[in-house]
């Protein structure tokens, strides 16, 4: 790893320095095994902690196929399914790997005992498969996490409805939280220059997704002058889906837990946010029981912050606890856009509320390639800027997925792989100067 990491660090290597390097037999991987997935067994989730099933090891590099690349990882991120595959919830990963495995013979290397995980990542190519003409040794990366095999016409409009559609480091082996990463060749896009290693992989995953949610016209199609209420507006997704709102001209209305992150948010450029700590919101009276007059008065606040208005668009994905109130208050014929139910799966509203005034709930997962591409660009072009608050070591990961899993972050929490140290990898200073304050909003914490 050595060699190649001084490749990467030296200013003088080319592309054929690349293609010669060695590459080695093993790498470091973040993993979870097959056999510890009853581990936490009897355990709420809270209970359940991913320190104790993240494990720091040596694996075999997979075989390189058609159409893939093989990518020296610099840094990484952790994101919720991150932490849903280290508890084994909802299910074990380890499905999804099997499934994967019975697809094709090349699939079947994904099929193994362990996983490595992550979904997220920043490198340098190393190795390309047979067909691909895009990358080539010593390209600078970020990666999307749509895999995709485009064999069924049903994905040829939108990727993302590829009957074959997973989510790399997920539901798929040979993720981005270690030394190596194995892609599709079509997962790569280029890093943005003036972010070092831990901030250009940190937009990848939430960025991509509260695109889609937010701004395509497979999501919301958020125009200029929508009020678009943002559930969890300073973390890892709402933070994104708050500078979209503000860079495409929409008002925000930012709902956090705490003034901490009402600062960040002010930060950011929203005016309206609602602390529903401080506010002491309670839409559930038991834990079967929801409370009306909850949402109205959460109704009414958001009328107070937008001169009477309702919202034109719901950004969702705490899921069952919110799920109700943001029915409720969306305008006649707006929009609720969820993805994700990182408070519970089964939601429970009103039907009265939704069609009697005409409005729309809209399923949005991850990103196809062009919407990724469209997010990255934004990010290269310095009008999204990464939200990362900590970066940890390769070593750390079980700590970092603990502490996303316990909500003790804040927006986004980086995690160095081959990268010996923070702040490396910028290749255009002059507009990172330019937009140094907000690319260090979420580290002055």
């Amino acid at each position: 790893m050595k060699e190649i990491l001084d490749a990467i660090q030296s200013p003088d290597a080319t592309p054929a320095d690349f293609a010669a390097l060695t590459v080695p037999e093993s790498y470091r991987a973040v993993t979870v095994h097959k056999d510890e997935t009853e581990m936490f067994a009897g355990l709420t989730t809270r209970e359940k902690d991913p320190r104790k099933s993240l494990h720091i090891e040596d694996v075999a590099v997979p075989e390189l196929g058609p159409g893939e690349a093989l990518v020296a990882v610099m840094a990484s991120s952790v994101n919720y399914n991150s932490v849903w595959t280290s508890i084994f919830e909802p299910r074990s990963t380890f499905g999804f790997l099997e499934r994967y495995g019975r697809l094709s013979e090349l699939t079947r290397r994904h099929d193994l005992p362990y996983h490595v995980i992550g979904s997220d990542l920043a490198g340098v190519v190393l190795r390309t498969g047979p067909g691909v003409n895009a990358w080539r040794p010593g390209d600078e990366v970020v990666a999307h996490c749509l895999s995709v095999e485009l064999e069924s016409s049903d994905g040829h409009n939108d990727t993302m409805l590829d009957p074959e559609q997973r989510i790399w480091g997920f539901e798929t082996n040979f993720g981005g939280l270690a030394e190596l990463a194995l892609v599709k060749s079509n997962q790569l896009m280029p890093k943005p220059g003036h972010l070092s290693w831990e901030e250009a992989a940190a937009p990848g995953l939430v960025n991509s997704t509260a695109y889609r949610q937010l701004v395509s016209r497979n999501g919301a199609g958020m125009k200029q002058g929508d009020n678009v209420l943002i559930w969890g507006a300073s973390g890892g997704l709402g933070s994104y889906a708050t500078q979209f709102a503000l860079a495409g001209g929409a008002h925000p209305i930012c709902v956090v837990s705490s003034e901490q992150k009402a600062d960040l948010c002010r930060a950011m450029g929203a005016e309206a946010v609602i602390d529903r700590t401080a506010e002491e919101y309670r839409f559930w009276k038991d834990e079967r029981t929801q409370d009306p007059r909850e949402w109205k008065r959460f109704g009414s606040r958001i009328r107070e912050l937008t001169g009477g208005e309702d919202v034109d668009i719901v950004f969702e994905h705490p899921g069952r606890e919110t799920f109700g109130a943001s029915v409720y208050v969306t305008r006649k014929g707006g929009t609720i856009v969820t993805c994700a139910s990182t408070s519970g799966y089964t939601h429970e509203y009103d039907n009265r509320y939704l069609w009697m005034s005409l409005k729309r709930i809209v399923g949005s997962h991850f990103a196809n390639y062009r919407e990724a591409w469209e997010a990255n660009r934004l990010v290269a072009k310095g009008r999204i800027h990464p939200t990362l608050s900590k970066v940890y070591s390769l070593e750390e990961t079980g700590q970092a997925a603990y502490d996303v899993h316990r909500n003790l972050h804040q927006g986004k929490v980086g995690v160095l792989a081959l990268a010996p140290g923070e702040g490396l990898g910028v290749r255009d200073p002059a507009l990172r100067a330019r937009h140094l304050d907000a690319i260090n909003r979420f580290r002055s914490l």
